[in-house]
């Protein structure tokens, strides 16, 4: 009989554990699916266990690591690493084994704001924090990629620092900010350039306030200036500065402007008074500039910038007009039309539920086609007609509608949230070099991001079209790394770490398997409209908090089987709650590739395979309980913690 010790992955999702080690590093990485998914690798998966133990600044750390963003990722990130989350993909049974449908995912996102808001920004100032995070080790890779890893290489003398020599950043969203901040570890002087007279990009006038607060921005910002970035605000490239000149005083320049600029529609009747862009209604009310609205306002979108401005617009309607003359006059009604059906919309779940329960009406399956006016110029309706599907059987945007079959809504004002677009006018001026796909999108390299123009490099959206900020976040770390590669002439280069550390007497929490999730509190629709920077979600109190954590299933751990010890007693198929565990002949499965080579290297070509046994492992349903090494009478069986993380070497 032969057990293989190495993890193989077949086409069905199961692993045949043989004799013969195999490497697969790439596999067990795999299996920390959370940490794979974020752009930036954050081990979600340590910051959530540290949460279930109790450890709450170390889970911030851990968040904080390689995000100068943590705390504002913590309440409005796309959350990759929940749609990741091995959680979501546990069957759940009732007590007659009935199949009730997957688990959902760990709330993620929501923890480590939590984390945040016990040790980050939130409750210490900028100092503390850096501080904090130049003297935190992680518990098993020291050389993890982590903004501490940088910081104490070039600190301690591990990498040579840059000469000071000055970076221009245009554009101080998250993209640009997380440039500088890397820029400003490595030795640069990063100088970033906002037209808005405040920094963080769209972070600070794109994110409605009701969800990300404007003193929690002015501090994870305080945090890269501790730093020695600078922030010109209020300077408009091309206006103020040429790019000429930027490209003159400094040794690179970096364009992080995003896509800020809301996309027309090209319709009848949409130029004029009382029709907006919907990221034009967002600066605005960020801004407290007056803006004129009526009092039936329709949004055309689907997205979650859609329902930013929707709820907006109501906010406003609930908030006492007389306090400034800055705030938007009195709007009864917001009604949402989309082309999408519900099923089909691009917006979050939770800001489509949300946005009904404050009173948000949706229209699905309808595409506009005129903007009606009245001899006065006055919008009076939207002319609209049924959407049939809006994609096509590739899944590309090709929407097809019924002429026949249109209908006008009566309103005043109308906000089109229907995509964004770049602004690169002030190429004009020292960026001919620029060469550029297509208008408005610069021609990148993919590894470099850097342009056809010396010097001059791209990142957030610019360089890969909208994404969530997280990738905004990753994309400027990246640019960091490559611009400190052209002005020095050495590159860092981040190399995979693999540690594996049995566990001897690993143990979950009672009933961690049949926690439901628990997602944060929010407030009632009523309490939400008492001002429009009113929070909506709560959080998390500190049980709720490792009561959440502790639904993890640690896909950090897995058991390894040692075959030699191995005396195929099925004890560990016995115990396994999830029936991840098969015990079958060897000629049973489809042996092919990886597997054939490690079973006849282990029995020879000629073995009779029924003879022989494996055990098979479906990755999808082991919830990491340890039942089976604790019932291996043999000790066969160990638990053992899998740590991917990256080390920085400097060529």
């Amino acid at each position: 009989m032969a057990i293989v010790e190495a993890e193989l992955g077949t086409s069905a999702g199961e692993v045949v554990l043989l004799r013969v080690v195999v490497p697969q590093q790439a596999y067990h990485r795999n299996l920390i699916s959370c940490q794979v998914a974020c752009p930036v690798h954050t081990d979600a998966r340590g910051y959530v266990r540290a949460i279930a133990a109790g450890n709450f600044e170390e889970a911030y750390l851990i968040a904080r690591g390689p995000n100068p963003f943590a705390s504002i990722c913590g309440r409005v990130c796309g959350a990759p690493c929940e749609a990741a989350c091995r959680r979501g993909k546990i069957p759940r049974v009732d007590d007659h084994g009935n199949y009730l449908g997957p688990d959902r995912p760990i709330a993620i996102r929501a923890l480590k704001r939590f984390a945040c808001e016990q040790a980050g920004v939130d409750v210490r100032p900028p100092e503390q924090v850096l501080a904090s995070v130049r003297e935190y080790v992680p518990e098993i890779a020291a050389d993890a990629e982590e903004m501490a890893a940088l910081l104490r290489a070039f600190m301690r003398g591990g990498f040579e620092p840059a000469k000071g020599e000055r970076v221009a950043i245009i554009g101080s969203g998250p993209a640009g900010l997380s440039a500088a901040h890397d820029l400003a570890l490595m030795g640069f002087r990063p100088v970033v350039y906002e037209v808005e007279p405040v920094a963080a990009g769209m972070l600070a006038v794109g994110v409605p306030d009701y969800r990300l607060p404007r003193e929690l921005i002015r501090r994870e910002v305080a945090v890269i200036q501790a730093l020695g970035a600078e922030i010109c605000t209020g300077v408009e490239v091309g206006r103020d500065v040429t790019f000429e000149r930027l490209r003159r005083d400094h040794a690179a320049v970096i364009i992080a402007v995003g896509v800020k600029r809301s996309r027309a529609l090209g319709l009848p009747g949409e130029r004029g008074p009382r029709v907006y862009g919907g990221v034009d209604l967002l600066r605005a009310v960020s801004l407290q500039e007056p803006i004129d609205l009526g009092q039936d306002a329709v949004v055309i979108g689907g997205g979650n910038v859609a329902y930013d401005v929707a709820r907006t617009v109501l906010r406003q309607v609930a908030y006492d007009t007389a306090r400034t003359a800055a705030r938007l006059p009195a709007t009864r009604r917001v009604r949402l039309v989309s082309l999408e059906t519900l099923e089909e919309m691009p917006a979050d779940t939770v800001e489509i539920r949300e946005g009904e329960e404050e009173g948000i009406e949706r229209m699905n399956g309808w595409g506009p086609v005129e903007i009606v006016r009245d001899a006065s110029g006055s919008v009076t309706g939207v002319t609209f007609r049924r959407c049939l599907h809006v994609y096509d059987e590739a899944r590309r945007f090709a929407p097809v509608y019924d002429e026949n079959d249109r209908r006008t809504v009566a309103c005043d004002t109308v906000l089109i949230a229907a995509g964004q677009s770049t602004d690169l006018a002030f190429l004009r001026d020292g960026g001919a070099d620029v060469e550029e796909l297509r208008p408005g999108w610069p021609k990148v390299d993919g590894e470099s991001l850097a342009t056809t123009a010396k010097g001059v490099f791209v990142a957030g959206d610019l360089a890969h079209g909208t994404r969530l900020i997280i990738d905004a976040v990753a994309s400027g770390k990246k640019v960091a790394r490559s611009v400190y590669q052209y002005i020095t002439g050495r590159a860092i280069r981040p190399e995979a770490v693999e540690a594996h550390i049995p566990l001897e007497r690993y143990r979950r929490e009672v009933g961690y398997e049949s926690l439901r999730r628990m997602d944060p509190a929010v407030r009632a629709p009523h309490e939400r409209f008492r001002a429009p920077g009113t929070l909506v979600e709560i959080g998390y109190t500190a049980a709720e908090a490792r009561r959440e954590a502790s639904r993890c299933l640690d896909c950090g751990v897995t058991p390894v089987f040692d075959g030699l010890r191995c005396v195929l007693c099925g004890g560990c198929v016995d115990v396994c709650p999830t029936a991840c565990l098969k015990l079958v002949p060897l000629d049973a499965i489809e042996a092919t590739g990886d597997i054939n080579v490690a079973i006849e290297r282990t029995l020879g070509a000629d073995a009779d395979r029924s003879q022989n046994a494996a055990i098979l492992k479906d990755e999808d349903r082991c919830i990491r309980c340890a039942l089976c090494a604790m019932r291996c009478p043999v000790d066969a069986i160990t638990m053992e913690r899998v740590q991917f993380t990256m080390r920085w070497r400097q060529a």
